[in-house]
Order: C-alpha cells, then structure tokens, then sequence
C-alpha cells in the first residue's frame, strides 16, 4: 500500500494544497511533499494529523479500495482532478440557468479547441 499517494489523492479531491495541509497540521511542506511521494513513511500520529486536516477519519487511509478505484477508473492527471475539483468548488454557488450555461460554455470551448 503506497500511503503517500493515498494522501495525495484525497487532498486533490478535496482541492487543497500541501501548503493548506501544512497550515492545518504544523507539518512542514517540504515532509508532506516526501511522505506524497514516499520517500518517507510518517508516524501513525503524523497520520492522524493528515487525516483531521483532511476531515477523514485515519482509518480511510488504510480503505485501499474507496480511493483507489476512484482514482483509477477517472485516470486523471493531478492537474486535471486540481481543476475539476475548483469547478465543483464554484459551480455549488451557481443556481441551475448558471450551470447550464457554463455547461454550453465548455462545450464550445471543447468544439473549436486544437487537438
């Protein structure tokens, strides 16, 4: 089980920053950034710091299932989840009419883009 992609995913998913997670826990940017790419296994209370950063319960980290077939049915690139997730993050504000024309907006971004 890789913990440190575990952690990556679901702080993308949540759209935050490892800069966010480090004001939330105390833990520095620099730690966060190896335990994400696992050059470091941080402490089970490390974990519990992560995890109420995240709003998760610490037992989620080891639910290798829910993440990981999340993450790997969409095969999402991180800047494409970071991105998706700030849609979700703003379009929650927009009443229906709103939506659906920011919908036929990308639409037509999506039409007459360059491949």
């Amino acid at each position: 089980m890789k913990i440190g992609t575990t952690i990556r995913g679901y702080r993308l998913q949540k759209g935050l920053s490892q800069g966010d997670i480090e004001k939330r826990t105390g833990l520095l940017r620099c730690y966060l950034s190896r335990v994400e790419n696992g050059h470091t296994v941080p402490s089970l209370d490390t974990l519990a710091k992560i995890a109420h950063a995240l709003d998760l319960p610490l037992a989620q980290f080891f639910a290798e299932d829910t993440l990981g077939r999340e993450l790997n049915t969409q095969k999402l690139s991180d800047d494409e989840l970071r991105f998706l997730t700030q849609i979700r993050r703003y379009s929650s504000n927009l009443n229906d009419s709103d939506r659906k024309l920011l919908l036929a907006m990308v639409r037509k971004f999506a039409a007459t883009a360059v491949r």
